[in-house]
């Protein structure tokens, strides 16, 4: 889903690499799957899976270049909801930027977005 955002990298569980690429950086964690809620018979597991996505950008034009980052994320995830069907519902939590200094460069803009992820499954090691 974060791959089709336009031009701008993805990793997953990496840590920040010194250099932030022009069009921004986004990092997707992992999370927490939580606790599931249980029904029997069918034995099911009911998730609500917290994610987030790091979105990091860098320059003299950081304000502009996060908010179409954001708003790229936003529209990544609302034209793909169910992640190919490996959810039912996918949905994000407003972020929450802030500036980072860097000393001698300019300042990152950087936000944690965290995203829900809904779903069940019969087993909860994925199988």
């Amino acid at each position: 889903m974060l791959r089709t955002v336009p031009h701008v990298p993805v990793l997953r569980g990496e840590v920040l690499p010194e250099r932030v690429p022009a069009e921004g950086l986004l990092i997707l964690r992992d999370g927490e799957p939580g606790e599931p809620e249980v029904t029997l018979s069918p034995l099911a597991y009911h998730y609500q899976h917290r994610a987030e996505i790091e979105a990091v950008v860098q320059g003299s034009d950081r304000d502009t270049t996060f908010d179409t980052l954001t708003a790229s994320i936003g529209a990544a995830i609302a034209a793909g909801r169910t992640l190919g069907g490996h959810c039912d519902w996918i949905e994000a939590e407003a972020p929450r930027p802030i500036d980072l200094p860097v000393e001698g460069a300019a300042s990152l803009k950087a936000a944690v977005i965290p995203v829900v992820l809904h779903y069940t499954t019969a087993d909860p090691l994925g199988g």
